[in-house]
């Protein structure tokens, strides 16, 4: 197969979708603007952590079948995969998918695919096609014409840990801006998914991505919800839902400190946006979850009263457990709330990373290892399940305070301040 594919942005998914289509056969070129991020990939290595990525990328490397760089080149196909994060008014914010438009749209021929990957709202890649078209008038998506260009959106529903693996056999949806792109790219993604590849067009693929992730977050706000009642009815949460469960139609999620991430803590924003009289319970939810941070810096805030002076270790940062993916992390978000009341009195234990981001080390609090963390401090503070700390053996937290976000703990022996 000697088909080029250029991929704009390496981050979590650009990185693993460029290094399973080189293993596929394809030439990928991809693109990034961190330069270190570059450096590092063409050298073999990768700057995320995902499980089996840097075996695959080293190997796809050193066979010439992926190369990174900071301007794209021509290809057969463009593949935008670049955040879409949204504004301080939760209105989205679609200025990288533009820049990255802007940045292939010199490269562009007839014929070639142009496939946006990112999550984004509905129209946006009608936007894309406005945007090219404005600059190219010598290209034309109109069916049948030889200077045509095809244009789709195909979401990633990938699980981070796992991404590798999801990307060639999950399931995805294909959406082009008229039939003949829908196919084209259908073709393309058969090459190398094994999973069904589903048809339809371009709004109802971006508008199916977003529901997906709004379910997920609806349904992880009546956790979170049921966990605040519970805490007010002096009830475990834990145990609540248990049993609960055990009803052949119920299937209630666990609980946390909050939703992070970079689609299930966003995408749900741009529906509100786009329908906000209709969207009510995916606006409450939202609400809902982006309330859970502040209780449990209240509940941790409570807790502390017991000492004279404290010292707080906050076990993890990341925002789902066993990745070092921080992106909108309520974790983060707390921790940084409660460097405002304990000063320099807060430890973090995050196994998955080897240094504090920016935006925490300017707060002046200390990453150490989680059994350090847990020697010094006096109140405990889990945030993420990871299964490094399912294996913290509970006498070492006899004497100490634990605020536990995620249902790990479970020896009545330990003072816990709240199931949260």
């Amino acid at each position: 197969m000697d088909k080029k594919v250029c991929i704009i942005g390496l981050g979590y998914i650009g990185l693993p979708t460029a290094a399973v289509l080189a293993n596929n056969g394809f030439l990928v070129h991809g693109v990034d603007v961190n330069e270190k991020a570059v450096n590092l990939i063409n050298n073999g290595q990768i700057h995320i952590y995902e499980p089996d990525l840097e075996n695959v990328v080293q190997k796809v490397v050193s066979e010439g079948r992926l190369r990174a760089d900071k301007k794209p080149e021509k290809a057969d196909i463009f593949i935008l995969a670049v955040p879409t994060p949204f504004k301080d008014d939760h209105k989205p914010d679609l200025a990288f998918v533009e820049s990255a438009t802007t940045s292939i749209i010199p490269y562009l021929e007839p014929g070639n695919l142009i496939i946006l990957e990112s999550t984004s709202p509905v129209g946006t890649t009608e936007k894309i096609v406005e945007w090219i078209l404005n600059e190219r008038t010598d290209l034309s998506v109109d069916e049948n014409k030889s200077n045509q260009i095809f244009v789709s959106h195909c979401p990633e529903r990938v699980l981070p840990g796992k991404i590798l693996k999801e990307l060639i056999e999950n399931d995805r949806i294909v959406g082009g801006i008229n039939k003949v792109s829908t196919e084209k790219t259908v073709e393309f993604y058969e090459t190398f998914v094994k999973g069904k590849v589903l048809q339809t067009n371009a709004r109802t693929a971006e508008l199916s991505k977003l529901t997906e992730n709004s379910y997920r977050d609806v349904n992880i706000a009546f956790a979170n919800e049921l966990s605040m009642i519970c805490d007010d009815l002096k009830i475990d949460v834990w145990e609540l839902i248990k049993l609960a469960n055990h009803h052949p139609r119920v299937n209630i999620l666990q609980p946390g400190p909050g939703v992070g991430g970079h689609c299930i803590a966003v995408d749900p924003w741009f529906i509100v946006d786009a329908a906000p009289e209709k969207s009510k319970l995916i606006h409450t939810a939202r609400k809902v979850n982006d309330s859970k941070p502040l209780f449990v810096i209240n509940k941790v805030k409570e807790a502390a009263n017991n000492f004279k002076s404290t010292t707080i270790a906050c076990l993890g940062l990341s925002f789902k457990a066993n990745i070092d993916d921080l992106r909108e992390s309520p974790a983060v978000e707390i921790v940084k709330e409660l460097t405002k009341e304990f000063n320099h009195n807060i430890l973090i234990a995050e196994p998955h990373i080897s240094e504090l981001p920016s935006s925490l080390n300017e707060l002046n609090v200390n990453l150490v290892s989680t059994e350090e963390a847990i020697k010094q401090a006096n109140l405990i503070v889990l945030l993420v399940d990871h299964d490094y700390f399912k294996l913290i053996d509970e006498f070492d937290l006899h004497d100490k305070i634990v605020v536990d976000t995620r249902g790990i703990t479970n020896n009545q022996s330990i003072k816990v301040a709240s199931f949260t």
